[in-house]
């Protein structure tokens, strides 16, 4: 039983500017990558969300940690069926876009040679992680319109047949749409993450919203769980406006919510070679202290 606790980013702007995690002199990325990596085990890097990741960050975030240190990486947001707008495409493609008049674009908008070959390159650029042994999840964050019918159920399965391709990789879900887990689909949804390999990814997060799903405490990949902890805050979840995800997930967890969170943990931990425990807490230093507060929990459950 292994599990692994981190944060959602460690270069966040309100993280670096409270300055209360980094210490003094500790300015540079590779700096600020090393003193995180000494207190935590894992990190999930979302920049690969906004834009495609790239090898050399992947080289670099490889060198700078320990060889049991652990990335689990975002999609590329325009695999996960969000709208991708034109200068998040690498710099080169950008020309070759379907000019339809769009600002913004969709997976289904590009022909597809060049969806599979920005497969490719988002492949490339994870390679350095996964040669390193340091990849852990491909997670992908569905977008909230990706849902529980015909269409959605064949670009999850789309994309899971392009993840199988490369070895090493394993692909984790997390649905931002309440019709994946209601009561009709909830056992179907589950079924298809077991026979195509994909870790169901439990979230805790505001309920009550099209947009969140409850936390599912079922294991669907036996060598892997996946906890997110966006927090309870009901007031900013679909905040209006919000120009960084720190305005969304403002959440401070007490002691009483973390330490059944934490028995959940170690019950769900018992079915899993590894489960990685994710805190997208992401004002200022609240992810690190919410998960060092859980460390505390987990040392002592």
């Amino acid at each position: 039983m292994s599990i692994l606790v981190g944060t959602a980013s460690w270069t966040d702007p309100t993280l670096i500017k409270c300055k209360r995690f980094y210490p003094p002199g500790c300015s540079s990325a590779e700096a600020r990558l090393r003193h995180y990596a000494s207190i935590f085990p894992i990190v999930e890097v979302d920049s690969s969300y906004y834009a495609m990741p790239n090898a050399t960050n992947s080289v670099l975030w490889a060198e700078r940690t320990s060889p049991e240190f652990v990335f689990n990486i975002k999609a590329f947001r325009l695999f996960t069926g969000h709208q991708t707008a034109r200068d998040m495409f690498p710099a080169d493609m950008q020309s070759h876009l379907p000019q339809n008049g769009k600002t913004s674009l969709y997976y289904k908008d590009l022909s597809a040679e060049m969806q599979q070959e920005l497969w490719c390159r988002y492949f490339e650029a994870i390679e350095p992680l996964r040669a390193s042994g340091k990849l852990g999840a491909v997670h992908f964050q569905f977008a909230p319109w990706v849902i529980c019918n015909p269409h959605g159920i064949r670009h999850v399965e789309h994309c899971a047949d392009v993840m199988s391709a490369m070895d090493g990789c394993t692909m984790a879900v997390e649905f931002r749409n309440q019709t994946w887990f209601d009561a009709k689909r909830r056992d179907s949804t589950l079924a298809m993450e077991r026979e195509r390999g994909l870790v169901n990814v439990v979230v805790d997060e505001p309920q009550g919203f099209s947009n969140s799903i409850p936390a599912i405490w079922e294991t669907t990949h036996p060598g892997l769980a996946l906890i997110r902890l966006h927090g309870r805050n009901h007031e900013t979840w679909n905040i209006k406006g919000a120009v960084a995800s720190s305005s969304r997930f403002h959440y401070e967890y007490n002691d009483e919510e973390l330490d059944p969170i934490a028995s959940q943990i170690i019950e769900i931990s018992k079915a899993v070679e590894m489960t990685h425990v994710i805190f997208n807490t992401n004002y200022e230093d609240q992810g690190q202290r919410n998960a060092l507060k859980l460390m505390g929990f987990l040392d002592h459950a």
